[in-house]
C-alpha cells in the first residue's frame, strides 16, 4: 500500500499574532529550536542575529550567518537545520493589510528586490543572494525591531498605527540597505528593480520598453526573460496593472468622471482603459465606482 506524504503543517496567524486586528507581530528565537518543514498563512522578515545554520527551501539549502536578512512568503515551505546556536528575529506580517503604497516606498529599488523579486526568484531557481547587514546596520535594525516590539507589547491607544508606521520605517531602512549592496549575485535583480522603480515613479507618463531596457543595463532578451520570471508579467503588463491599481484608488475616493481618472493614471484612451480594467478587476470602472 502506497502512503501519501504527511501534509506540511501551516502556522496560522490566529496562533502567532497576539492581537487578531493587528497585522504585525515580532517573535525572537534565541536560539532557534528545530521546527521542521512548515509554511504559514502570513509573511515574515527574518533577521539572523547570531550563530550559524542552514535555511531549507524546497530542495535547496543555504548557509546562514549573522546579519543575513530575507523575506519569506507564507506559502513557501521552509525549515532551519544544522543549527549551531542560530538566533533570529521574525517580524511577522500580513502583507494584504500593510499599506505598502503609502508614501514613496515603492520607488526604492531595494524594496522590490527584498519583498518581491528575491523571494520569487529563490522559489524558482537556486538563488542564495540575500541582504547581509554590517555589524553597525544590524545593531540599528535590532534597535528598530526592539522599539516595534515594545509598541506591540504596551498596546497604548493608537499602537496599531504606530506599529504599522514603525514596520514601514523598518521595511524602508532594509530596502535602502539592499539598494546599497549591489553585489554580483543581486545585481541582476537590482537592475530589474531599477526598472520597476522607474515604472512606479512615472506610471502616468509614456513609459516605453526601450527606456526600461536601457535603465536595466541588460540585453532586451535577458531583461524580458528575467522580468517575467520574477514578476509573472511582462513589463508592459506590469505597467497596465499598476495604472489600474492607481485608478481603483481614485475610483473609490475621487468624484472625477471615468475618462478623467483614466487620463490621470496614464491611459490615453478611455475605451482601452475600460477594457483593460474589466480584464484585471472583472467589472467595468463604472460598476466598480458605484460600489463606493
Amino acid at each position: 500500500m502506497i502512503h501519501s506524504p504527511d501534509p506540511i503543517p501551516v502556522l496560522r496567524r490566529a496562533d502567532w499574532f497576539s492581537d487578531p486586528t493587528c497585522p504585525i507581530a515580532v517573535e525572537r528565537q534565541e536560539p532557534q529550536d528545530p521546527i521542521g518543514l512548515h509554511a504559514h498563512d502570513f509573511c515574515e522578515i527574518v533577521v539572523i542575529t547570531g550563530g550559524h545554520g542552514q535555511h531549507v527551501t524546497g530542495e535547496n539549502r543555504y548557509d546562514l550567518k549573522t546579519g543575513d536578512t530575507f523575506v519569506i512568503g507564507g506559502a513557501r515551505p521552509h525549515d532551519y537545520v544544522n543549527l549551531n546556536e542560530l538566533c533570529l528575529i521574525n517580524i511577522l506580517f500580513d502583507s494584504n493589510e500593510i499599506p505598502w503604497t503609502m508614501g514613496d516606498l515603492m520607488s526604492v529599488p531595494g524594496y522590490h528586490v527584498l519583498f518581491t523579486l528575491e523571494p520569487a526568484f529563490r522559489e524558482r531557481h537556486r538563488f542564495d543572494s540575500r541582504l547581509r547587514l554590517s555589524p553597525m546596520d544590524l545593531a540599528h535594525t535590532i534597535d528598530m525591531i526592539g522599539r516595534l516590539q515594545d509598541e506591540l507589547r504596551a498596546k497604548r491607544p493608537g499602537y496599531q498605527l504606530m506599529a504599522t508606521t514603525m514596520f514601514l520605517q523598518l521595511a524602508t531602512s532594509l530596502s535602502r540597505l539592499y539598494d546599497r549592496s549591489r553585489d554580483d549575485q543581486s545585481r541582476s535583480l537590482l537592475q530589474i528593480a531599477d526598472a520597476i522603480s522607474h515604472i512606479e515613479r512615472n506610471y502616468t507618463e509614456n513609459v516605453t520598453l526601450d527606456e526600461l531596457v536601457e535603465i536595466s543595463q541588460m540585453s532586451r532578451r535577458n531583461f524580458l526573460r528575467t522580468f517575467e520570471q520574477t514578476m509573472g508579467y511582462s513589463p508592459i503588463q506590469y505597467l497596465i496593472r499598476l495604472r489600474i491599481r492607481k485608478a481603483c484608488e481614485r475610483l473609490r475616493t475621487d468624484r472625477s468622471n471615468i475618462t478623467e481618472i483614466a487620463m490621470s493614471v496614464g491611459f490615453t484612451d478611455s475605451n482601452y482603459f475600460s477594457r483593460k480594467f474589466r480584464d484585471v478587476i472583472g467589472v467595468s470602472p463604472r460598476d466598480y465606482k458605484s460600489q463606493y
